[in-house]
């Protein structure tokens, strides 16, 4: 920290000396002809030869490293697209020019005016006319050989993580491509993209707890959304009948390698389509995905081969936890032995009120996601959800206990999940009712009743299916990443006074 400390204390004594000399440290006309990745391109088409070199080349960029040779250096500079050598030379820059170079350091950023050349050993360069400095830094960069690898630090301070680490970088390249590839993937078939309210009067469309809010002007407390699902399954009401929604939810529950208060979901609603279709779009898209991302539907996330190639393997609830989970079948029809089963297979529970009110369908689903849900690798769709877990999906019409829906699971962990829409206004409304009693029996998670959302049944919803992905998850799975933090730019974390 002490040496930290001398190096500020040294740049901003440069910093005072710049002004004194009448260089302004922080200049906003210098005009780019040329990034680094421009150049590239040039020098690496098949058809370049030496006479087609651009000429009157101005890039810029941040200073990476500085090799020094009395009245000469090279210089290692990078930009959004790649990072490019230069040569200053004195009797080139000039004096003045040099000796200002001279007070520059790793991390300033610099814009060069000047021409290509190859050096003996081949690297093309860019020979400074001219050398100018943009930014001046006034911290040092981490040393390059240890770089920045506390995960702490690197959550904390991002922007230190996305200059030190390329691979990081590309992460984030890789996570924008991939909502570009989705959200293209589904206006081709037509459908619209929405936006809908992320402060809410009734949070909606999860089992989860909320954040709260208040409006001053309105004098009333709103909810930070867990779900657009209600908003947008309005909207199919009202004659959209294809729209999506790429966007931030807000739960307040734990954190893990798997969760974020603050995450990001692609929800999409499509009428006259039940949950089988969408699972076969599913299939699809994360195909398309995965190709656009990695090249290949096929590949590797820490250390298990993942194959993307369809068809994807296809189980009820009850199959899963008998042939995965070795539950005895008998159990999994009664709550006694699910409960056994449950207490059987290490399974917690937050407090006695939650065993006590837990009716059997939670409980199969508490029992699946400890026994079945961390061995289901490669992707996996599950059917057959209790509707006691589900009160939004609509009633199977070959069993009335369960729904019409699916969660689809890949590397141990949940996906996606969707379901054929509810659209019977009295059914949705017990079932509101239903969740109501579990809420004032202690349940915080269990749904609250939204009258307008009823009323807005009431005028008729088409059949239809919806369903939501976890795009932090998905962007985990694509580039080998071990933790959602790693996937999301700013993850929340506890404050600290450490610098």
């Amino acid at each position: 920290m002490e040496q930290t400390s001398d190096i500020i204390a040294a740049r901003k004594e440069k910093l005072c000396e710049l002004r004194e000399a009448g260089v302004d440290p922080y200049p906003n006309d210098f005009c780019v002809t040329h990034s680094i990745g421009d150049i590239a391109g040039r020098i690496n088409d098949p058809g370049f030869t030496a006479e087609s070199l651009p000429t009157g080349i101005s890039s810029a960029g941040r200073v990476m490293a500085v090799n020094r040779f009395g009245k000469s250096c090279f210089i290692r500079f990078r930009d959004r697209t790649g990072q490019l050598q230069a040569y200053l030379r004195q009797d080139k820059v000039g004096e003045d020019a040099y000796a200002l170079f001279k007070k520059m350091d790793i991390g300033d950023f610099i814009g060069i005016t000047g021409e290509l050349f190859q050096t003996k050993t081949g690297e093309w360069t860019l020979l400074a006319d001219k050398i100018r400095l943009l930014s001046k830094s006034l911290r040092p960069l981490p040393e390059k050989f240890h770089g920045l690898k506390d995960p702490e630090k690197r959550y904390r301070q991002r922007y230190l993580d996305l200059i030190m680490n390329t691979g990081v970088r590309d992460l984030f390249v890789k996570r924008s491509r991939l909502i570009q590839v989705i959200r293209n993937f589904l206006l081709e078939r037509d459908f619209l993209e929405v936006e809908t309210p992320m402060m809410q009067t009734i949070p909606g469309g999860a089992e989860a707890r909320p954040f709260t809010t208040h409006h001053n002007a309105l004098d009333m407390d709103l909810y930070l959304r867990i779900a657009p699902e209600l908003y947008l399954k309005r909207l199919v009401t009202g004659g959209f009948e294809r729209v999506f929604e790429i966007n931030r939810n807000f739960r307040n529950e734990g954190i893990s390698t798997q969760h974020n208060p603050e995450f990001t979901m692609l929800e999409f609603y499509q009428a006259y389509a039940d949950y089988r279709d969408l699972m076969t779009l599913t299939e699809e898209m994360f195909q398309a995905a995965a190709l656009a991302v990695t090249g290949s539907v096929d590949l590797i996330y820490q250390g298990n081969p993942i194959s993307f190639q369809s068809p994807w393997r296809r189980m009820t609830m009850h199959e899963a936890l008998e042939t995965v989970g070795g539950i005895d079948p008998a159990a999994v029809h009664n709550r006694e032995g699910l409960l056994e089963a449950a207490i059987s297979a290490g399974v917690t529970f937050e407090n006695s009120d939650e065993r006590r009110i837990m009716g059997p369908g939670k409980m199969l689903t508490k029992l699946f996601d400890a026994l079945v849900e961390p061995r289901l690798i490669q992707p996996t769709f599950i059917t057959g959800y209790p509707v006691e877990v589900s009160p939004l999906s609509r009633r199977s019409s070959l069993d009335s206990n369960l729904v019409d829906r699916f969660e689809l699971f890949i590397a141990g962990r949940e996906i996606a999940n969707g379901f054929s829409e509810l659209n019977d206004p009295e059914d949705q409304r017990d079932r509101f009712l239903q969740q109501l009693e579990k809420r004032a029996a202690g349940d915080d998670e269990s749904h609250m009743m939204d009258e307008d959302y009823v009323r807005a049944l009431e005028y008729g919803m088409p059949p239809t299916a919806g369903e939501g992905i976890g795009i932090d998850r998905l962007v985990m799975l694509l580039t080998d990443a071990a933790s959602i933090r790693d996937v999301i730019l700013f993850p929340h974390m506890k404050p600290t006074e450490k610098v």
